[in-house]
């Protein structure tokens, strides 16, 4: 993994290098930060993205991720664990790993004013004591970022499974609601057409009413245990 010299290489062939070295680095500067987004931006973000294709037709950096890779649940977010599952799932090594570990504890327990020659000369010095060679290290460490962009498409190509089951039961859901709403529409164009046709129904029935007159009607209803004096609205 050690880089080759710059000398002798033309233009095109310093270019193709230097792409592939910022391969394995994360871009911080214009990353936006999705969490901060409204949900409703990030899941039409996913859904208009080409799903990631299968792992074997990837671009390197690459691998195929096997056994089982943790697939995390919505609302929570990869642990140490999950990623152990990852480097796991990568074959890298339990050795290579804590090679790894080991560096970042050497780098993390230095204060960041150290200047970076000085923090470079004590963490390589003590490296080289623990006997590890430093390119393994950088090995080891690339591997990890190869295993996590896999993760990433792994992941990826999850949420895309999991946002287009969610689409087609969103689907079916306001199909449903625009059937009950249909359903709602019909009843209440039911119930005026029931409205409409008993009032005419009343008003035919009620000429028999009007023909023995109002007193003799209020007399019958009185005395009838059949009938409740209708009250004012």
């Amino acid at each position: 993994m050690a880089l080759p010299a710059e000398e002798g290489r033309s233009v095109s062939e310093k270019k193709g290098l230097g792409s592939t070295v910022l391969g394995w680095f994360v871009v911080r500067e214009d990353e936006e930060d999705e969490t901060q987004q409204a949900p409703e931006k990030v899941i039409e973000k996913y859904a208009r993205k080409k799903a990631p294709p299968p792992p074997d037709q990837e671009a390197p950096p690459s691998l195929r991720l096997q056994g089982n890779v943790p697939n995390v649940a919505a609302g929570s977010t990869p642990d140490a664990q999950a990623f152990a599952q990852v480097f796991k799932a990568a074959q890298i090594s339990d050795e290579a790993q804590q090679r790894v570990e080991k560096t970042l504890s050497l780098l993390e327990s230095l204060p960041k004013e150290t200047p970076k020659e000085v923090r470079q000369q004590i963490v390589e010095a003590s490296l080289k004591a623990f006997g590890i060679p430093l390119d393994e290290i950088i090995e080891a460490t690339a591997e990890e970022i190869q295993a996590l962009e896999a993760y990433i498409q792994h992941g990826a190509r999850h949420t895309q499974g999991v946002l287009q089951d969610a689409s087609a039961q969103v689907a079916r859901l306001e199909g449903q609601i625009a059937e009950v709403k249909r359903l709602m529409e019909l009843q209440v164009r039911t119930q005026q057409g029931l409205v409409k046709a008993s009032n005419e129904r009343k008003l035919r029935v009620q000429t028999v009413l009007e023909f023995f007159g109002q007193e003799a009607v209020a007399r019958v209803v009185r005395e009838s245990p059949k009938l409740v004096e209708p009250k004012a609205k």
